[in-house]
């Protein structure tokens, strides 16, 4: 009775999931389509599927896109109407080199966004005649149009809310692409909306207990699954100062919430993920400015993606030990909140002196980093957060900041970031850094002398990494929410880092 009240109270407080985008997969027969989205490199001589519909149209459709002057760069999109026997006729340009994975999945994105976002009519993408070395990419286009068909407006009224959009994606290895798709990257589209739908969220409906509900709620009945949530108790009895003192202002106390997952070889060493929580952020005594703090309800977009790459690997059953951190507060002014000037003691033993209470994300990831090495040892530490302003200044809505140890690693990161499309670039970790954040009256602080910002914050979580485990360390406070839409995403939360993470755990698994 207990475990419904709770499932129950989750589902009320943070709501039910937005359903995806239904997506078929069928034979190439452009005759029994209406509306269809065709694909093409050079408009000056149409060629593939392109070159049929114009067939099909007695020519109309090269006429039309000669009269528009539309050219075929990437992701160039115009929709004609009235080209007989079609209702209407989307032509989107691929560019004239080998399409990447990733720009499938752009192309993908760039079909959905070209139709109404009401599922009123069934749309026809002409999947098939493209220039690309990659397999099925079908699969890859339909999970582009499944990252862009994404709304958050549960909280509008119905009439204002949307439907998902409905799409039959045609390419003669149908077969193969559909189990692409649905066996396997329907569940990295499910694990990003679960991302997106967190960062979402207001504050006030999403704190560190209730994450933990929506969370293990997503996970029900998935295999190979173990969930433990950390208490203020048991936090205590780890001596995790320093995320306790970050969630002590606030009314919501700390969690950190743990997924396990087995899917490889019995006591293999996993690969783990560490993602910051922060449910809302005020910046505490250190308060924020009021403009753009609404968007702090984003700052767990770390342990969000965490989260929602936990739930692709183990969804579609890789072959991969994975453990997923999560440690969640609220960071909160009350009379209880931490002060600047304050010296927390972390479950390491490492004191940290508290320059400004608006750096607490290093301060959560320093307990969470800590307690990940010490109870599974893990082959790969990665930890994902929106850590400082400094980054997104270095390097815009481009990139997220990579920072590690080890230069070969990070250009791993980089080619991985190329892969997955969510590009990563690297900033350096110098020994001066570090010198930056020794302290007078602790081991070290929490923030520097201001530049550079982004490496002083991987400097104080490197400080709670042994030097000898593989680590990896993004920032992604520039990528992680959209002011504007790109081809796979709207605007708002992005869910930055579940194609990056869950690219990371193919090119790791054994």
């Amino acid at each position: 009775m207990i475990r419904i009240t709770v499932a129950l109270l989750a589902m009320f407080v943070v709501g039910t999931a937005q359903a995806l985008p239904k997506i078929q997969f069928s034979k190439l027969d452009i005759a029994q389509n209406k509306r269809l989205i065709v694909f093409i490199n050079d408009t000056n001589s149409l060629s593939g599927w392109a070159a049929q519909v114009n067939a099909h149209t007695d020519g109309q459709l090269k006429a039309a896109i000669d009269s528009a002057a539309f050219e075929s760069k990437f992701g160039k999109t115009q929709t004609f109407y009235g080209l007989a026997p079609f209702a209407q006729v989307t032509v989107i340009g691929t560019g004239s080199g080998p399409l990447t994975q990733s720009q499938l999945q752009d192309l993908g994105g760039y079909a959905a966004a070209s139709t109404p976002a009401n599922g009123k009519h069934q749309f026809t993408v002409m999947a098939d005649s493209l220039n690309t070395s990659v397999s099925v990419p079908a699969a890859w286009m339909a999970m582009g149009a499944g990252l862009r068909d994404y709304h958050f407006d549960k909280y509008k009224a119905a009439t204002a809310q949307t439907q998902p959009r409905d799409f039959v994606f045609q390419t003669a290895n149908y077969s193969a692409a559909s189990s692409k798709y649905h066996t396997d990257l329907k569940y990295m589209v499910q694990g990003v909306h679960l991302t997106r739908d967190m960062a979402s969220e207001p504050g006030k409906s999403l704190y560190p207990q209730s994450f933990v509900n929506r969370v293990k709620d997503a996970f029900d009945d998935i295999d190979n699954i173990d969930i433990d949530v950390l208490k203020v108790r048991d936090m205590k009895k780890h001596q995790m100062g320093a995320i306790l003192g970050v969630g002590q202002g606030s009314i919501h106390e700390p969690r950190m919430l743990v997924i396990q997952y087995r899917g490889g070889k019995k006591g293999e060493a996993p690969i783990a993920l560490v993602g910051k929580g922060i449910t809302f952020d005020t910046g505490g005594i250190s308060l924020k400015k009021n403009s753009g703090m609404w968007q702090m309800k984003s700052d767990l977009s770390g342990a969000a993606a965490v989260a929602g790459t936990m739930l692709a690997v183990a969804s579609r059953g890789e072959k991969v030990n994975l453990v997923g951190v999560m440690p969640l507060a609220e960071n909160m002014p009350a009379e209880d909140a931490i002060r600047p000037g304050d010296v927390l003691k972390t479950m390491q033993g490492t004191t940290i002196e508290i320059i400004s209470t608006d750096a607490e994300g290093r301060l959560l990831l320093a307990d969470a980093v800590r307690y990940t090495q010490d109870e599974f040892k893990p082959r790969m530490l990665v930890n994902i957060a929106t850590l400082t302003g400094s980054a997104a200044r270095a390097l815009s809505d481009e990139y997220a900041a990579l920072v590690t140890r080890d230069w070969s690693l990070a250009q791993d990161m980089m080619n991985i970031g190329e892969t997955s499309g969510e590009a990563v670039w690297p900033l350096p970790l110098h020994p001066n850094f570090f010198k930056q954040i020794k302290s007078d009256i602790a081991d070290i602080k929490n923030s520097g002398a201001g530049n550079p910002g982004a490496s002083i914050g991987a400097a104080v979580v490197a400080t709670f990494v042994d030097k000898d485990v593989p680590w990896v360390h993004l920032d992604i406070a520039g990528v992680d929410w959209l002011n504007k839409p790109i081809a796979v995403a709207p605007k708002g939360s992005q869910g930055w880092g579940v194609r990056f993470l869950d690219q990371l755990v193919r090119e790791n698994r054994n």
